[in-house]
């Protein structure tokens, strides 16, 4: 008798994905949109009022230009650390992780977008911005990635400042300075980094370990480093009024800023006396939405207000 089952599914029958979907993999979407958006909201408040087409012409350039940068240094990181992520559930997908992308494909990817990003940066925007960029692409890339990350639990710390910029690009891009209420919006993201990360770090903490990284829950347990989760959300609920007292925005993004404040901070007190993988997780998750909150306030209040 013949069965009515199909066939198992064997590995040579599973559609492999297509090659723009891997090099679009590369460049981690969600990282670079969040730091698209961060940029975005520097070039908005960059400018007094309402834009006009040229306002909104340079920024959806600048814009191009940025996500193409990030997209390289993304890229350049699924390059330098394939073995670490073939290692960990979290990133054992990448292509390059699975051997889907060589080596030299990849390079030449992330070496291409990173060309033209800069090129559009420096000929449509201008070469601060330009400059600042490119830096922002060696700090993350080489800086974080090749040097900090395999050698010191404070890994993230430091190379928080690259991803703390987009919000100073944004500002350059619109202004051709760097003005301190840009330095403001950097202090923010610097902050609230860490804790973002190590909320991640304490239930994933086997991967990392796995890996051989020190992360701070590694090198240093999960009690110490839920403590430095709690203190950060606290010095980070401090930067967020800082928009509010030196007048960059009005009491709507106050009211944001403490009422998510306190909910960073109540989740992180949270984690700290009574851990779980789960509350981890909340955490993890309450922090991008923190963030992108709080950028948002500052976007409704500044043409509301």
């Amino acid at each position: 008798m013949n069965s009515s089952h199909p066939p198992a599914a064997t590995p040579s029958s599973v559609r492999a994905p297509s090659r723009f979907s891997q090099f679009y993999a590369l460049t981690k979407p969600r990282v670079v949109q969040l730091i698209v958006f961060c940029a975005l909201i520097g070039m908005v408040l960059a400018v007094p009022g309402v834009p006009t087409w040229p306002d909104v012409r340079l920024a959806l350039i600048a814009c191009a230009g940025i996500w193409l940068v990030a997209g390289a240094a993304a890229a350049f990181n699924c390059l330098v650390e394939q073995q670490i992520d073939a290692k960990m559930r979290r990133t054992a997908w990448r292509p390059t992780a699975r051997g889907q992308l060589s080596s030299p494909l990849t390079l030449a990817f992330s070496a291409g977008l990173c060309a033209l990003g800069s090129w559009i940066l420096y000929v449509w925007v201008n070469p601060l911005t330009m400059w600042l960029t490119f830096a922002t692409f060696v700090g993350y890339a080489v800086v974080y990635t090749v040097i900090l990350k395999p050698l010191t639990p404070q890994n993230i710390v430091i190379g928080g400042a690259s991803g703390a910029m987009p919000p100073v690009l944004g500002w350059a891009a619109m202004t051709g300075a760097v003005g301190p209420e840009a330095l403001i919006l950097f202090l923010i993201i610097f902050l609230w980094t860490p804790p973002h990360f190590w909320a991640l770090a304490l239930y994933r903490v086997d991967d990392y370990r796995k890996a051989g990284l020190p992360m701070l829950p590694v090198t240093h347990g999960n009690e110490f480093t839920r403590l430095q989760v709690f203190l950060y959300t606290l010095v980070l609920f401090a930067a967020c009024l800082m928009p509010f007292i030196f007048k960059m925005s009005g009491w709507l993004y106050l009211v944001a800023a403490v009422v998510l404040s306190i909910g960073f901070s109540g989740y992180a007190w949270c984690l700290w006396r009574n851990y779980s993988d789960a509350l981890a997780r909340k955490t993890f998750r309450f922090s991008l939405i923190h963030l992108s909150a709080l950028f948002a306030a500052l976007l409704l209040d500044h043409y509301l207000i």
